[in-house]
């Protein structure tokens, strides 16, 4: 981690709840390991967004998968900005496809993606998933774990 500056703007400090996913902070620290291909997990099992048209809440399960190269995301704020969410109107796949994406700004991964389990609204569970790059060859990828619905 010698010569890579970073400063965080959460971590070790009282942190407010973001007003809405553009207010939110997302962090970044050196990767302790930017010569290995290994995969970083993060799943959100209680994410919540609301619903544009509606207003009402949306529910769902977020797993997200990357090949860290020099950064990683520090946890606290990616936490902050997953939450930032319950008060933001979007549609499923708007959120999924642009955590994803400020996701890749910020880290410049090898691999990334993500999976966004919806509960049903309307009664159809919508799913989306995005991926950026190719897995590394020798990468141990398992499955997000999250089954199709039926009854979650």
């Amino acid at each position: 981690m010698a010569g890579k500056s970073f400063e965080t703007t959460q971590l070790g400090k009282t942190s407010a709840m973001p007003a809405s996913p553009e207010a939110a902070v997302l962090d970044r620290v050196p990767n302790p390991h930017p010569d290995t291909d290994y995969l970083a997990r993060f799943t959100c099992p209680e994410f919540t967004s609301i619903c544009p048209v509606t207003g009402q809440p949306d529910f769902g399960i977020l797993v997200i998968d990357y090949v860290p190269g020099e950064w990683l995301v520090e946890s606290k704020s990616l936490k902050l900005y997953l939450t930032s969410f319950r008060n933001h109107g979007a549609f499923h796949e708007d959120c999924t496809i642009g955590i994803g994406k400020r996701l890749v700004d910020l880290l410049a991964p090898r691999f990334f993606r993500i999976g966004g389990y919806w509960y049903p609204r309307g009664g159809i569970p919508i799913d989306v998933f995005w991926q950026q790059g190719e897995a590394p060859k020798n990468l141990f990828l398992p499955d997000q774990g999250v089954p199709p619905y039926r009854g979650r």
